[in-house]
């Protein structure tokens, strides 16, 4: 395995990983392929210790299933389930919006209050936040056990959602100051509003034009 490859915090199995979810996103795995653990291996360089554990990861991504005694093949409902968990995510994004207003951005406020303009403008004060705006989002909700719910969907769609930064930037914009601002009704619309649009934008990149 090529070293330039791993990042500071990656693992051989999180390369593994990373890896293989790029190329069946690209295509070049495709829905029902076999991924046999010798042939990884092989290619990686490595044993099979970080092979397995890089499926397993995968698995749980729902990019991989695992059948005993059969091995792993490439997910054949992979679209299918990211649409079904994209729409969970805004639920769950919609509820803590709504809770963090209630809070009016609680300990976090000082955080979001960096996202109220966006960076373009040029009267905006004040150095971006370090920690990204969703998660402060679920951090002002107060609620645990959504933000754990959140993080865990999070990880499985992030690679699923559309990037247009300027389009994210103004509604985030837009969010902090409904947060800020005690407006849960609005807050929880606005967030409705940037996720339905992040999952139109991802239908566009995977159909194309």
């Amino acid at each position: 395995m090529d070293p330039d490859t791993i990042g500071d915090d990656e693992s051989p199995g999180d390369v593994i990983a990373r890896v293989v979810r790029e190329d069946i996103l690209a295509g070049r795995l495709a829905a029902g392929e076999r991924l046999v653990e010798e042939a990884l291996a092989k290619q990686f360089g490595v044993s099979r210790v970080p092979v397995r554990e890089a499926l397993g990861q995968l698995e749980g991504e729902g990019f991989v299933t695992i059948v005993r005694y059969r091995g792993a093949t490439v997910s054949t409902s992979l679209r299918k389930d990211n649409r079904e968990l994209l729409e969970v995510r805004r639920g769950l994004e919609v509820l803590a919006a709504r809770l963090a207003a209630g809070r009016r951005g609680g300990e976090v406020a000082d955080e979001l209050a960096a996202y109220a303009r966006p960076a373009r403008l040029p009267d905006r004060d004040g150095a971006p936040t370090s920690r990204p705006f969703h998660d402060l989002v679920a951090i002002a909700a107060g609620n645990d056990q959504l933000r754990e719910m959140l993080a865990t969907v999070s990880r499985r769609v992030a690679w699923g959602l559309g990037d247009d930064p300027e389009a994210s930037e103004y509604d985030h914009a837009a969010l902090a100051q409904a947060i800020l601002g005690g407006s849960e009704v609005q807050a929880g619309f606005l967030m409705d509003e940037h996720l339905r649009r992040d999952e139109r934008a991802a239908d566009v990149e995977r159909t194309g034009p």
